[in-house]
């Protein structure tokens, strides 16, 4: 077995582990700050909706040897509207401009035809109109509510009702946290971008479902003993499915690192990397919001009803004897010690008085006495009594 696997079977069975619930107000504070951090990006420099949902043109050229600079200008000085340029991997120009119409459109092909020098039938517009991209905005906010209703009411009945709200709550911050990385980074959002947040929620609920199925086994007949809380059994659930969760992420990350920094870096991007940014800030938040969010949050829900508030109770009573009865035996193993020494020390000592070491009182070797009987007769003669 290897060494990685070695530990996570040490993990399982509860021999090495790591507190996750006890530092849960820590991980807590982690996520409101970075949700804070991604609602002040929403905020200030809003998201980079692409032309699918506001409306506008689409250009792509043939093989040019113009700089994407140059091409970027001329487009703006046309439209009147911010282009946005990407040189594709055959050494085309894609060019989107948001917001024109038909007429504006011909006009600016026209300007990049004498631009890059290209013949104008050689370019391919699209036009997209801006009630179809609304239609598109909306239909994509509806499915994904319809999304998180779906999911709550299949975890509530598979689990209960703590769990449902627990795996919304990571669910929230996992859709949170990929808009902002999108409005900070400034990405464009596609459609392949609404795909990708909902891959990323299954990816997030399979993670939290994992565990929280390990902690519905582990947590049967919990009122019955009195060994551990529900939050000890929770934190067992985590460090249990810890090597799994991390190696499906990684396992995961691998091919999306792939299709971000090399098929959209090297390969011109376009859909790619609408796709590949979703999916990879995607999947890393929601191993996190498993692990760190959404379990804690549920022992923290359980931790409040009578039962559970009554079996840590019973649970620190009984340690609080075991200790009390620990020490107890500590304290006789101890008195035993001391007077094991002590017995010990009853053998010869010096007597300054009779110049050496003397014999003990009594039971130790030495010179042998004599009792006083035997002397009774001592200085007598044998054959009678001395009158």
């Amino acid at each position: 077995m290897s060494r990685l696997g070695n530990i996570g079977a040490r993990l399982y069975r509860g021999e090495i582990g790591y507190d996750f619930i006890a530092h849960r107000k820590l991980w807590y504070s982690i996520s409101i700050l970075i949700t804070i951090t991604a609602f002040v990006g929403l905020v200030v420099r809003g998201l980079n909706m692409g032309i699918e949902f506001e409306g506008g043109a689409v250009f792509t050229t043939p093989k040019t040897t113009s700089s994407v600079e140059q091409t970027t200008e001329s487009a703006e000085k046309v439209s009147g509207h911010t282009a946005i340029v990407q040189e594709l991997g055959d050494g085309g120009m894609r060019v989107q401009v948001a917001g024109v119409d038909t007429k504006t459109s011909d006009k600016v092909k026209d300007a990049l035809a004498d631009e890059l020098h290209v013949d104008t039938e050689k370019i391919d517009a699209q036009l997209v109109g801006p009630s179809w991209g609304e239609q598109i905005a909306n239909k994509a906010w509806q499915g994904l509510g319809i999304f998180m209703v779906l999911v709550v009411i299949y975890l509530a009945i598979a689990f209960e009702w703590r769990m449902a709200v627990s795996a919304f709550v990571a669910l929230f911050h996992d859709i949170t946290i990929t808009v902002g990385v999108y409005s900070l980074v400034g990405f464009e959002v596609t459609p392949g971008t609404v795909i990708g947040l909902l891959t990323i929620l299954g990816y997030s609920l399979y993670d939290t479902v994992v565990v929280f199925d390990g902690l519905r086994e582990q947590s049967k007949g919990v009122t019955k003993q009195t060994k551990f809380t529900y939050s000890e059994i929770a934190n067992r659930s985590i460090n249990g499915t810890l090597v799994r969760s991390i190696n499906t992420t990684v396992v995961a990350l691998l091919p999306v690192a792939g299709l971000l920094f090399i098929g959209g870096g090297m390969l011109g991007g376009g859909m790619l990397n609408d796709i590949a940014l979703s999916l990879f800030v995607g999947l890393a938040a929601g191993a996190y919001s498993s692990i760190f969010i959404a379990t804690p949050l549920v022992a923290d829900l359980k931790e409040r009803e009578p039962q559970m508030k009554a079996l840590a109770k019973r649970v620190r009573a009984k340690r609080l004897k075991a200790e009390e009865r620990e020490s107890h035996e500590q304290a006789g193993n101890a008195e035993g010690a001391d007077d094991a020494a002590g017995s010990e020390d009853d053998g010869p000592r010096d007597d300054p008085e009779a110049g050496g070491r003397q014999p003990a009182a009594t039971g130790a070797p030495g010179q042998r006495r004599q009792p006083s009987s035997r002397n009774r007769g001592k200085g007598r003669s044998s054959g009678g009594r001395k009158r």
